[in-house]
């Protein structure tokens, strides 16, 4: 089914950015500037490595070094400024020099703390998610994760960037690329006033039931199936200090069926086709009851999860069609009651895989 790719929500993108940036550099009441928020904005910011790439680039094991690197940046009409940092190649499938040609990364600030005047200011540590297979696989990445935002906010926050590497030993530069930042476990466990809980095993049932489902219902609408909560795969779990519970979040998407990246594959005791072949991974719920306040959720933020993609320039027209056809079928799913039940009641099946545990690794 085609669709008409209408600008409004660029232009309103475009606008927001300027009211952000006119905001930020307004003085407060108290006469002191505000402290600049990294994810404030969704302004591309344009970054830019220097270093020794090749060491860096090269110490791709299992537990690869920190290396001192200066970070380069500038937000658009600003001028340029830098920063020291050490950074490490990071991930598991995409650190591998087989599997991509440059891999994700990890920036760490504690030695070298960003100024207070910096956008990277008060940042620890922070994900960067560069492409493995071609630019648009990262940013359909990137919109997973601002569709989540959308969802809740138990969720990482994520910027998008300009990345460029500048080799100092060899003074060669790459052309920026687009990639990601993803927001600092630590510091989303502070926003959300929590600690993290760092141990496996922790059941699905013991997760606070409505965020539970709210991230079970996200996955069946992305295809994913890459996630579990007893080895806390692909999530991180956060204990609520007032509350006293336990909530998910998911990360790294470039698995899930909605980004269809090249190397995404099934796990095998699924006895899937494909990543876009949808299968409901909650745990076995008798009374689906539970779920009709999530459902009525998503049909509420139906017309801005489409909004996230409708129009938007830095997609291709046939995926963003592609991505709302996928949409649609969620929801006929969800508003027909005969469907949804024969769906989310399948962990319940005893000859089922809804109940299969991944166990994945730590990155």
């Amino acid at each position: 089914m085609k669709r008409s790719s209408a600008l409004k929500g660029c232009y309103l993108t475009l606008f927001l950015a300027v009211i952000y940036a006119t905001v930020w550099a307004a003085p407060q009441e108290n006469g002191q500037a505000e402290k600049p928020d990294l994810f404030a904005s969704d302004e591309p910011l344009e970054i830019r490595l220097e270093g020794d790439v090749g060491e860096l680039m090269d110490d791709r094991g299992e537990d690869p070094d920190y290396h001192l690197m200066k970070l380069h940046y500038n937000l658009q009409n600003t001028p340029e400024k830098a920063l020291d940092l050490r950074v490490r190649v990071r991930g598991n499938f995409r650190r591998l020099e087989e599997n991509c040609d440059k891999p994700p990364l990890k920036f760490n600030f504690k030695d070298h703390p960003a100024p207070d005047t910096s956008i990277f200011a008060g940042q620890k540590e922070l994900k960067l998610v560069v492409p493995c297979d071609g630019e648009k696989y990262v940013v359909r990445e990137y919109l997973t994760y601002k569709l989540y935002n959308l969802i809740t906010d138990y969720s990482f926050k994520v910027r998008q960037v300009r990345f460029s590497y500048h080799d100092s030993e060899k003074n060669k530069f790459s052309d920026p690329v687009f990639a990601f930042l993803i927001e600092d476990q630590n510091l989303l466990a502070e926003r959300k006033v929590a600690t993290l809980y760092d141990r496996n095993n922790l059941r699905p049932e013991s997760i606070d039931e409505q965020p539970f489902l709210r991230l079970s219902v996200f996955a069946y609408l992305i295809g994913n199936t890459d996630w579990s909560v007893q080895f806390q795969h692909n999530l991180k779990v956060l204990f609520l200090e007032k509350e006293k519970v336990f909530v998910a979040v998911p990360y790294d998407f470039d698995l899930v069926g909605l980004v269809s990246s090249p190397y995404a594959k099934p796990a095998e005791a699924l006895r899937l086709r494909s990543v876009r072949e949808r299968v409901y991974r909650g745990h076995c719920m008798e009374d689906l009851s539970p779920l009709d306040p999530i459902f009525d959720e998503f049909r509420k933020l139906k017309p801005e999860m489409y909004a996230l993609y409708t129009g938007n320039e830095l997609l291709e027209e046939d995926y963003i069609d592609w991505t709302l056809d996928y949409f649609d079928d969620f929801y006929k799913i969800i508003n027909n009651r005969k469907k949804r039940d024969k769906v989310f009641s399948y962990p319940c099946n005893q000859y089922g895989t809804g109940n299969v545990v991944i166990s994945g690794m730590d990155n």
